[in-house]
Protein backbone atom coordinates (compact mmCIF):
# COMPACT_ATOMS: atom_id res chain seq x y z
CA UNK A 1 0.00 0.00 0.00
CA UNK A 2 1.13 3.71 -0.62
CA UNK A 3 2.92 5.85 1.81
CA UNK A 4 1.06 9.89 1.21
CA UNK A 5 2.31 12.65 1.97
CA UNK A 6 -0.07 15.95 2.62
CA UNK A 7 1.69 19.36 2.57
CA UNK A 8 -0.42 22.75 3.68
CA UNK A 9 1.02 25.66 5.19
CA UNK A 10 -2.34 25.88 6.73
CA UNK A 11 -2.76 23.27 10.40
CA UNK A 12 -6.36 23.17 10.06
CA UNK A 13 -6.48 22.36 6.48
CA UNK A 14 -3.62 19.90 6.99
CA UNK A 15 -4.77 18.10 9.95
CA UNK A 16 -8.28 17.47 8.50
CA UNK A 17 -6.30 16.68 5.12
CA UNK A 18 -3.88 14.05 6.87
CA UNK A 19 -7.44 13.14 8.71
CA UNK A 20 -9.49 11.62 5.98
CA UNK A 21 -6.56 10.23 3.68
CA UNK A 22 -5.79 7.96 6.85
CA UNK A 23 -9.11 6.58 7.03
CA UNK A 24 -8.86 5.26 3.22
CA UNK A 25 -7.87 1.28 3.15
CA UNK A 26 -5.85 1.72 0.59
CA UNK A 27 -3.07 4.06 2.49
CA UNK A 28 -0.25 2.69 4.43
CA UNK A 29 0.14 5.74 6.37
CA UNK A 30 0.37 9.67 6.03
CA UNK A 31 2.97 11.75 6.66
CA UNK A 32 3.09 15.81 6.58
CA UNK A 33 4.70 18.80 5.91
CA UNK A 34 3.54 22.45 6.45
CA UNK A 35 5.79 23.75 3.16
CA UNK A 36 8.22 23.12 0.63
CA UNK A 37 11.15 22.74 2.41
CA UNK A 38 9.87 20.04 4.83
CA UNK A 39 8.04 18.62 2.45
CA UNK A 40 11.92 17.99 0.79
CA UNK A 41 13.07 16.85 3.82
CA UNK A 42 10.33 14.06 4.29
CA UNK A 43 11.09 13.21 0.86
CA UNK A 44 14.88 12.73 1.24
CA UNK A 45 13.96 10.51 4.33
CA UNK A 46 10.57 8.49 2.81
CA UNK A 47 9.63 6.34 0.38
CA UNK A 48 6.43 8.48 -0.45
CA UNK A 49 4.41 7.17 -2.96
CA UNK A 50 1.59 9.80 -4.12
CA UNK A 51 1.57 14.21 -2.79
CA UNK A 52 -1.40 15.96 -2.04
CA UNK A 53 0.21 19.56 -2.31
CA UNK A 54 -1.51 22.92 -1.51
CA UNK A 55 -0.37 25.23 -4.37
CA UNK A 56 -0.18 28.63 -2.22
CA UNK A 57 2.61 28.50 0.42
CA UNK A 58 5.34 30.89 1.39
CA UNK A 59 8.27 29.89 0.21
CA UNK A 60 8.41 27.20 -2.37
CA UNK A 61 4.97 26.95 -3.59
CA UNK A 62 3.37 24.09 -4.71
CA UNK A 63 3.55 24.24 -7.82
CA UNK A 64 7.98 25.11 -7.98
CA UNK A 65 7.68 21.66 -5.45
CA UNK A 66 5.84 19.64 -7.76
CA UNK A 67 8.87 20.96 -11.09
CA UNK A 68 11.21 19.77 -8.72
CA UNK A 69 9.62 16.29 -7.42
CA UNK A 70 9.18 15.54 -11.93
CA UNK A 71 13.13 15.32 -11.57
CA UNK A 72 13.36 12.86 -9.50
CA UNK A 73 14.03 9.46 -10.78
CA UNK A 74 10.87 8.04 -9.27
CA UNK A 75 8.47 10.98 -9.65
CA UNK A 76 5.47 10.60 -6.63
CA UNK A 77 2.23 10.88 -8.28
CA UNK A 78 1.18 14.84 -7.59
CA UNK A 79 -2.72 15.70 -6.23
CA UNK A 80 -3.46 19.58 -6.30
CA UNK A 81 -5.47 21.12 -2.89
CA UNK A 82 -6.14 24.33 -3.26
CA UNK A 83 -8.88 26.84 -2.52
CA UNK A 84 -8.66 28.86 -5.88
CA UNK A 85 -9.74 27.55 -9.51
CA UNK A 86 -7.25 29.72 -11.59
CA UNK A 87 -4.26 27.23 -11.22
CA UNK A 88 -5.82 24.23 -12.98
CA UNK A 89 -3.82 24.86 -16.26
CA UNK A 90 -0.73 25.21 -14.00
CA UNK A 91 -1.40 22.04 -12.52
CA UNK A 92 -1.94 20.54 -15.87
CA UNK A 93 1.52 22.04 -17.11
CA UNK A 94 3.26 20.07 -14.38
CA UNK A 95 1.37 17.27 -15.11
CA UNK A 96 -0.12 16.62 -12.26
CA UNK A 97 -2.67 13.91 -11.70
CA UNK A 98 -5.77 15.84 -10.37
CA UNK A 99 -6.67 19.25 -8.93
CA UNK A 100 -9.02 19.00 -5.93
CA UNK A 101 -10.71 22.16 -4.82
CA UNK A 102 -11.26 23.15 -0.73
CA UNK A 103 -13.16 23.07 1.40
CA UNK A 104 -12.43 18.68 0.72
CA UNK A 105 -15.38 16.54 0.21
CA UNK A 106 -14.27 12.68 1.29
CA UNK A 107 -15.78 11.70 -2.23
CA UNK A 108 -13.97 13.74 -3.87
CA UNK A 109 -10.63 12.96 -2.29
CA UNK A 110 -11.24 9.40 -2.84
CA UNK A 111 -11.61 9.65 -6.31
CA UNK A 112 -8.32 11.79 -6.16
CA UNK A 113 -6.54 9.25 -4.35
CA UNK A 114 -7.90 6.61 -6.85
CA UNK A 115 -6.41 8.37 -9.64
CA UNK A 116 -3.05 8.51 -8.29
CA UNK A 117 -3.34 4.54 -7.57
CA UNK A 118 -3.89 4.07 -11.44
CA UNK A 119 -1.42 6.55 -11.93
CA UNK A 120 1.47 5.10 -9.80
CA UNK A 121 0.44 1.01 -10.49
CA UNK A 122 -0.88 1.57 -14.02
CA UNK A 123 2.88 1.20 -15.79
CA UNK A 124 3.69 -1.89 -14.27
CA UNK A 125 0.13 -3.49 -14.33
CA UNK A 126 -0.71 -2.75 -18.29
CA UNK A 127 2.23 -1.34 -20.22
CA UNK A 128 0.43 -1.52 -23.78
CA UNK A 129 -2.48 0.71 -21.98
CA UNK A 130 -1.59 4.16 -21.07
CA UNK A 131 -3.20 5.59 -18.20
CA UNK A 132 -6.26 8.11 -19.36
CA UNK A 133 -5.79 11.48 -17.87
CA UNK A 134 -7.82 14.29 -16.82
CA UNK A 135 -7.55 17.45 -18.52
CA UNK A 136 -8.84 21.38 -16.34
CA UNK A 137 -9.90 23.60 -18.71
CA UNK A 138 -11.91 26.39 -17.92
CA UNK A 139 -15.34 27.49 -19.18
CA UNK A 140 -16.71 31.05 -17.78
CA UNK A 141 -14.81 30.82 -14.85
CA UNK A 142 -15.80 27.27 -13.68
CA UNK A 143 -13.00 24.39 -14.07
CA UNK A 144 -14.13 21.27 -15.64
CA UNK A 145 -12.31 18.14 -16.37
CA UNK A 146 -12.03 16.49 -19.58
CA UNK A 147 -11.16 12.81 -19.94
CA UNK A 148 -8.31 12.64 -22.65
CA UNK A 149 -10.04 9.25 -24.09
CA UNK A 150 -12.68 11.37 -25.18
CA UNK A 151 -10.90 14.05 -26.95
CA UNK A 152 -11.30 13.48 -30.86
CA UNK A 153 -8.94 16.12 -32.96
CA UNK A 154 -6.73 19.30 -31.53
CA UNK A 155 -6.74 22.00 -33.73
CA UNK A 156 -3.90 24.92 -32.48
CA UNK A 157 -4.85 28.59 -31.66
CA UNK A 158 -1.60 30.08 -31.43
CA UNK A 159 -0.02 29.53 -27.83
CA UNK A 160 -3.29 27.47 -27.19
CA UNK A 161 -4.98 24.55 -28.17
CA UNK A 162 -8.70 23.76 -28.36
CA UNK A 163 -9.78 20.12 -27.65
CA UNK A 164 -12.18 18.77 -29.40
CA UNK A 165 -14.87 16.29 -27.83
CA UNK A 166 -18.47 14.75 -28.83
CA UNK A 167 -20.57 17.58 -26.96
CA UNK A 168 -17.73 20.32 -27.39
CA UNK A 169 -14.75 22.08 -27.73
CA UNK A 170 -12.45 24.02 -24.80
CA UNK A 171 -9.46 26.16 -25.30
CA UNK A 172 -6.27 25.28 -23.38
CA UNK A 173 -3.11 27.06 -22.33
CA UNK A 174 -0.94 24.98 -23.84
CA UNK A 175 0.82 24.45 -27.29
CA UNK A 176 0.01 22.08 -30.26
CA UNK A 177 3.54 20.86 -30.52
CA UNK A 178 3.73 19.69 -26.52
CA UNK A 179 0.43 17.76 -26.62
CA UNK A 180 1.86 16.04 -29.80
CA UNK A 181 5.13 15.18 -27.73
CA UNK A 182 3.24 14.13 -24.60
CA UNK A 183 0.11 12.13 -26.16
CA UNK A 184 2.07 10.01 -28.68
CA UNK A 185 1.82 6.76 -26.73
CA UNK A 186 -1.63 7.31 -26.08
CA UNK A 187 -2.65 7.40 -30.17
CA UNK A 188 -2.01 11.10 -30.59
CA UNK A 189 -0.52 11.96 -34.15
CA UNK A 190 0.03 15.43 -35.83
CA UNK A 191 -1.66 15.23 -39.42
CA UNK A 192 -0.93 19.12 -40.36
CA UNK A 193 0.67 22.43 -37.96
CA UNK A 194 -2.75 22.87 -37.09
CA UNK A 195 -4.56 19.50 -36.34
CA UNK A 196 -3.39 16.94 -34.03
CA UNK A 197 -5.79 13.82 -33.95
CA UNK A 198 -6.53 10.45 -31.84
CA UNK A 199 -5.87 7.19 -34.49
CA UNK A 200 -8.46 5.73 -32.01
CA UNK A 201 -11.25 7.92 -33.37
CA UNK A 202 -10.28 8.03 -37.15
CA UNK A 203 -13.61 7.39 -38.62
CA UNK A 204 -12.67 7.80 -42.91
CA UNK A 205 -9.43 8.37 -44.51
CA UNK A 206 -9.95 9.79 -47.95
CA UNK A 207 -7.40 9.75 -50.81
CA UNK A 208 -8.27 12.41 -53.87
CA UNK A 209 -5.01 12.99 -56.56
CA UNK A 210 -2.46 11.74 -53.69
CA UNK A 211 -3.98 14.29 -51.49
CA UNK A 212 -5.04 12.32 -47.69
CA UNK A 213 -7.65 13.57 -45.29
CA UNK A 214 -9.58 12.15 -42.81
CA UNK A 215 -12.55 12.14 -40.82
CA UNK A 216 -12.80 12.29 -37.15
CA UNK A 217 -15.66 13.78 -34.56
CA UNK A 218 -17.95 14.09 -37.87
CA UNK A 219 -15.27 16.86 -39.65
CA UNK A 220 -12.86 16.32 -42.28
CA UNK A 221 -9.27 16.96 -41.69
CA UNK A 222 -6.37 17.74 -44.15
CA UNK A 223 -3.17 15.89 -44.07
CA UNK A 224 -0.08 17.62 -44.55
CA UNK A 225 2.25 15.73 -47.41
CA UNK A 226 4.99 15.57 -44.76
CA UNK A 227 2.75 13.94 -42.34
CA UNK A 228 1.18 11.45 -44.76
CA UNK A 229 3.76 9.10 -44.73
CA UNK A 230 3.93 8.68 -40.87
CA UNK A 231 0.18 8.80 -40.36
CA UNK A 232 -0.43 5.45 -43.08
CA UNK A 233 2.34 3.96 -41.08
CA UNK A 234 1.18 4.38 -38.21
CA UNK A 235 -2.54 2.80 -39.59
CA UNK A 236 -1.06 0.19 -41.24
CA UNK A 237 0.97 -0.71 -37.71
CA UNK A 238 -1.86 -0.20 -35.49
CA UNK A 239 -4.67 -2.39 -38.20
CA UNK A 240 -2.03 -5.22 -37.38
CA UNK A 241 -2.09 -4.85 -33.77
Amino acid sequence: MPCVLAVDDEPPALRELAHLLSRDDRVERVLTATDGAGALLVLEQEEVDIVFLDIRMPGLSGLDLARVLARFRRPPAVVFVTAYENHAVDAFDVQAVDYVMKPYRPERLEAALGRALEHIEGPGAAPSEPQDESIPVELGGVTRFVRRSDIRYVTAQGDYARLHTVEGSHLLRAPLASLEERWAEAGFVRIHRSHLIALQHVEEIRVDGGRYTVVVGGRELAVSRRHTRQLRDLLVRRAGG
